[in-house]
């Protein structure tokens, strides 16, 4: 049987790798302004498409509504 406080534990830290992966972004997105692009390039959509991925785990893994 799962345990609450591990499914718990585990979407936190999805959670936390979210926040890490939208700082990545945000970093690649500074240095693409920089560099005078004004879109992000290939690694920023795949860190994109990744940050939301985790996001959709976390919120699986969130509380379940009471009927």
């Amino acid at each position: 049987m799962f345990r609450v406080a591990d499914i718990d534990d585990i979407r936190s830290r999805l959670e936390v790798i979210a926040e890490e992966l939208t700082e990545l972004i945000l970093d690649g997105l500074r240095s693409s302004v920089e560099e005078g692009r004004s879109d992000p390039g290939p690694t920023e959509k795949r860190l994109s498409r990744a940050r939301r991925s985790v996001e959709k785990a976390a919120a699986i893994l969130g509380p379940v509504p009471e009927d």
